[in-house]
């Protein structure tokens, strides 16, 4: 069943120039949707209530203005990685009955159980040049399909230490909550899969039908794909897997940080050993750069919320907020209160590591 956009498919993503052009009754907007096994149910709720919300007057849920179907080769429901099972729509067919085919992913650990017929299918609808998308891990798969070459993709910064060693050749990007690159568009998860399928919905049927959706769900309005992910903000870039795990682990430990004995306990490594890796990688020490992970995320929220700056202290893992003012100085040259009062944006951006102390 066709939508009228998938006339004159072209292998570019599709770019809709000016008003929408008139057109025959039917969706503006249809997505077929391939749920991996411990798919992420967050992440494809958000996107299909974006959907349903922009579809019709209200909160009537009807199909009138998006079209949206969960497809299967099989028919057997797929279980979400909390538990839900969802039940399919309809059986793959052909994929050009849609304007864009979406891979939701979830656990890293069953993207090697993609079915080859998912696979084939994907294959073909890049052949139409039906765009695909890739929400949370769903990347990944694009990815190991060999369907994200010469693509950058979006992955959430949570992901992109521990486990992009598994996925050589990703050109991924850990800043961004999506990225469209020309048919490929890809987003981190949660409620970046949001505001990914706002930014279809403002481009096929309207901007005010996008921000209705999100209204609805009270969430911000339509976000450009450039906004950073609201995760924790990180600069330290290396290969080391000792290290990015590392990172990764002092990342989910920043309220109640972790001293580096016990970091290199949890990886099954000596604090020495540890200690090396960073001043090979990175030139600095696992404290320091720990230190420097937490005040990053000060400054962040110093900036971007209301949040008090003792509130600050306790979530970044200081004891109170004369203890964060006294490493922020030191970081940064200023104290919180001077970045909170220079304004979003303002603030310093970077700092030196080396005069940092080694207090966790």
């Amino acid at each position: 069943m066709g939508t009228g956009i998938t006339e004159g498919r072209s292998h570019s993503y599709p770019v809709v120039k000016g008003a929408l052009r008139p057109r025959e009754a039917g969706p503006r907007l249809s997505v077929g949707f391939l749920l991996t096994r411990q798919f992420t149910l967050c992440a494809f709720a958000n996107f299909v209530d974006v959907l349903r919300l922009a579809a019709d007057e209200g909160d009537r849920s009807r199909p009138i203005l998006c079209r949206w179907a969960v497809l299967s080769d099989t028919m057997d429901v797929v279980m979400s990685s909390c538990g839900v099972a969802v039940q399919p729509h309809e059986k793959l067919g052909d994929p050009t009955r849609f304007d864009y085919i979406a891979v939701i992913g979830g656990l890293t650990g069953e993207l090697d159980n993609v079915s080859p017929a998912y696979k084939a299918y994907l294959h073909r609808a890049a052949a139409a040049g039906v765009p695909l998308v890739g929400v949370c891990s769903g990347a990944f798969v694009l990815h190991r399909a060999g369907l994200l070459d010469g693509y950058k993709c979006c992955v959430s910064w949570f992901h992109s230490a521990d486990f992009l060693g598994q996925f050589e050749g990703l050109n991924h990007v850990a800043d961004q909550i999506f990225v469209v690159d020309r048919d490929r568009l890809t987003c981190s998860g949660g409620a970046s899969s949001a505001h990914l399928a706002a930014h279809l919905v403002e481009k096929h049927v309207g901007r005010s039908q996008a921000n209705k959706s999100l209204h609805i769900m009270i969430i911000d309005g339509v976000m450009q794909a450039s906004k950073p992910q609201p995760g924790i903000p990180i600069s330290l870039r290396t290969d080391d897997p000792l290290v990015q795990r590392a990172l990764l682990i002092m990342q989910q430990h920043i309220d109640t940080p972790l001293s580096v004995s016990e970091i290199a306990q949890r990886m099954g490594n000596s604090k020495r050993q540890l200690e090396r890796h960073f001043r090979s990688a990175l030139n600095t020490s696992p404290q320091a750069a720990f230190m420097g992970i937490r005040l990053a995320l000060a400054r962040h929220l110093l900036t971007s919320g209301d949040r008090t700056i003792a509130m600050i202290s306790v979530e970044c893992g200081f004891c109170d907020s004369s203890h964060l003012s006294r490493m922020f100085r030191r970081h940064y040259g200023c104290t919180p209160q001077e970045v909170r009062a220079m304004g979003p944006g303002q603030g310093p951006e970077t700092g030196t590591p080396a005069p940092i102390s080694n207090e966790l």
